[in-house]
């Protein structure tokens, strides 16, 4: 089955309809998807960036508020614009490492950017995390001091500094087997094309 990699970092607006299309659209190309939370915020520094290239230039920012806005009414998506831009997103990201390495993780991911940009949560907060972990029926308490633990941390730093070698600057991103780079929200429905175009059975009959 072809597979596409969906690095996903929770601070990030448009990964929010992206996540929430993601899986319908993959069962129906026949593609498996693999999540992988990351921190931009590292990837920002490096470019000299101190938070979100739309806090840096205002105008961009407007406007990615009223496209994201467009993009979830047309989803029929809720969306409230979180006070706080962006979030910390560490330790959602910490959680969705543990909750991705069992069966839950997927609903995770969902939850948290329900949470936060369509509900207007802050999911910096551990309280918030808490009420999405009991949600889906995990013990909160456990999860959260697994999520801080030393044996859990190197593994999210781990995982952005491969979102760093693959050349990934932005998120949503897609990363298929061959290596092939789609960035945005916009871009799922071709990384998922070129994923497919990638089997042995592409273009062939049954």
């Amino acid at each position: 089955m072809p597979t596409l990699d969906f690095w996903l970092e929770f601070a990030s607006t448009y990964s929010y309809p992206a996540a929430m299309r993601i899986g319908t659209l993959a069962r129906s190309a026949g593609v498996n998807v693999r999540w992988r939370p990351f921190l931009l915020g590292p990837i920002f520094k490096s470019q000299g960036w101190d938070t979100s290239p739309f806090n840096l230039y205002p105008a961009k920012g407007r406007y990615m508020w009223r496209d994201l806005e467009r993009i979830c009414g047309a989803l029929k998506l809720p969306f409230a614009q979180p006070a706080l831009f962006p979030q910390n997103s560490v330790l959602a990201a910490r959680v969705a490492l543990i909750a991705l390495a069992q069966d839950w993780g997927e609903d995770f991911c969902r939850a948290v950017y329900a949470a936060e940009f369509g509900a207007g949560r802050n999911i910096g907060e551990q309280t918030t995390i808490a009420v999405i972990l009991a949600g889906l029926g995990q013990d909160a308490g456990a999860v959260l001091e697994r999520a801080q633990s030393d044996a859990t941390k190197p593994l999210l730093r781990a995982q952005t500094e491969q979102a760093r070698t693959l050349g990934i600057f932005g998120a949503p991103s897609f990363v298929t087997a061959d290596g092939e780079l789609f960035w945005g929200n916009d871009r799922l429905e071709d990384a998922l094309e070129w994923a497919l175009s990638l089997s042995p059975l592409a273009g062939k009959g049954n």
